[in-house]
């Protein structure tokens, strides 16, 4: 009886008359749901709206169900857009904010689930297809630049990577495989390594030094070159041999000539700030995107801010190079694709409409006798005139060619290929002008140096035309054409950074197209 007493009143002490207990508010955690985004999930289809038609095809050929089910492929595709700021991109326009914190809930809803996939996906095909063909279309930045389009299948890449989860290496396979890009992207990274220049003094404009000065400005001079590796030590304030090799070394990478003098434009390249090379070269990343992805067995490759024609053969190896002249800044020489497909000898020049406007009628108007000293013929509806019945206020009227000879502006051979600016390669009666430093001369065609020895090469595979033959055509004086029977590919380019052995490289933005591709590729896509 006693024992049962004491267990009753030991009942009642620990457990009170639930009118006298306190309320205790325990917080209850939710079971995590993780385990739902590596589950396959019917997809409602509304969420699939507003998403590519590639996108929408691929998911309808996997039943409409979620396909990043595997925590690798998740967390390599948010790796790989990381991985976008060594090409000059911008991570955040691969959501790669968004898609981090959907990978780190661990409390989500079935249709989050399906937001976050397809999120991966279209992430996924934007950031493939930046890579392979860029950002930006040609023709929304530059209005004379004509490329072949680049096509990519990013469905049947997703469909590799899903199954195989090699993502670094179709990302490796999207990118340009030149070598040029590749040092673009090593250059993006050094550029990063280097320390903030901000506080180095500019050097004043104008600004000449030789061996022997001695001044405050060489401290500063010698503080950039040794910014940029070009000098071992920056002290002392008298330009010596050591700062003279330096400033040689400076501008052999710039495209100056290599006088060991401080002129000008070498204090101006001096200059420039690591932040604007930095935008430079990403600048220069994205027009490799564009370029195409493989020039093949032989190409014909114009860089024009280097004012150099290079033929190419397996894509890598450069057979020969020369020097030429470009088209100047108020009628650049466009960016394009063609294939030389036509020599002509001895041709004839008919003046194309901006040298009409600019050259020809202005000087035309002050005297006629320029178009006899041109040896210039007018045509009207293709009946010569005589200079006497030019109307200068029809001066659009009228066509006006000029005979063929050694005083022709295109010289004795041109290389046609099809093309929508009417442009070509051609010889000049003004080859002291290969001399120049700057060639950015022309009114939009590019000239060649010694064009009878490329000619040569695209005429390899012709017996029946060598250089004799063409010798001969030449010293004929009349204006003859010769058919390819094998063209030659010829991409006429424009990039003004680079890597190579001898460091990194700029030159020249000759037409100022850097800045503004960098400012639109800033703008979120």
């Amino acid at each position: 009886m006693l024992r049962a007493v004491s267990i009753a009143l030991l009942v009642l002490f620990l457990f009170p008359a639930c009118k006298n207990a306190r309320k205790e508010n325990f917080p209850v955690k939710a079971a995590s749901t993780a385990y739902l985004k590596n589950t396959p999930i019917a997809i409602d289809a509304g969420l699939l709206e507003k998403s590519s038609e590639a996108v929408k095809e691929f998911y309808a050929s996997h039943e409409l169900k979620t396909i990043w089910t595997t925590p690798d492929n998740r967390k390599k595709l948010i790796t790989a857009i990381k991985d976008t700021a060594s090409d000059g991109l911008q991570p955040e326009d691969y959501s790669l904010n968004t898609l981090e914190q959907f990978e780190a809930l661990d409390i989500i809803s079935k249709e989050d689930c399906m937001r976050y996939d397809i999120l991966l996906t279209e992430s996924f095909s934007k950031l493939a297809t930046h890579l392979f063909k860029g950002k930006l279309l040609p023709g929304t930045v530059y209005h004379d630049w004509a490329l072949a389009p680049k096509t990519l299948d990013t469905n049947t890449l997703l469909a590799e990577v899903l199954e195989k989860g090699n993502m670094s290496e179709v990302m490796g396979r999207c990118r340009p495989k030149h070598a040029v890009y590749g040092g673009l992207r090593k250059s993006l990274a050094y550029l990063d390594s280097l320390p903030d220049d901000a506080k180095l003094e500019k050097i004043e404009a104008g600004t000449t030094l030789k061996v022997n000065d001695s001044s405050a400005v060489v401290a500063i001079v010698k503080k950039r070159l040794a910014y940029w590796g070009d000098l071992k030590e920056a002290t002392g304030g008298v330009y010596d041999k050591a700062t003279a090799k330096a400033v040689k070394k400076f501008q052999q990478r710039h495209g100056l000539a290599a006088t060991g003098i401080v002129d000008p434009k070498t204090a101006e390249a001096l200059n420039i700030t690591r932040n604007d090379r930095r935008n430079q070269v990403i600048a220069n990343l994205e027009r490799w995107r564009w370029f195409p992805y493989d020039f093949g067995k032989r190409a014909i490759i114009v860089n024009i801010p280097t004012y150099q024609l290079a033929v190419v053969e397996n894509n890598r190896d450069t057979i020969d190079t020369y020097k030429v002249i470009v088209g100047k800044p108020d009628r650049r020489s466009p960016v394009l694709y063609s294939a030389i497909n036509q020599l002509t000898i001895n041709p004839t020049w008919t003046i194309p409409p901006t040298y009409l406007k600019k050259d020809l009628v202005p000087a035309a108007r002050k005297d006629t006798a320029h178009f006899a000293h041109l040896n210039l013929k007018i045509f009207y509806k293709n009946e010569e005139i005589p200079v006497s019945e030019w109307d200068s206020l029809k001066a659009d009227h009228y066509v006006y060619v000029q005979s063929p000879g050694s005083h022709n502006s295109l010289g004795r051979i041109k290389f046609n290929f099809r093309n929508g600016f009417y442009v070509y390669l051609h010889d000049t009666n003004h080859r002291e002008y290969f001399s120049k430093g700057y060639r950015a001369l022309s009114s939009g065609c590019i000239r060649v140096e010694d064009p009878f020895r490329l000619a040569g090469y695209v005429l390899e595979d012709d017996k029946a035309t060598d250089r004799k033959k063409l010798d001969e055509m030449v010293e004929e004086g009349e204006t003859q054409y010769v058919a390819l029977k094998k063209t030659t590919p010829i991409h006429q380019l424009y990039w003004t950074a680079w890597m190579d052995r001898d460091g990194l490289q700029f030159r020249n933005d000759i037409y100022n197209l850097d800045k503004v591709l960098y400012d639109k590729l800033r703008k979120k896509s």
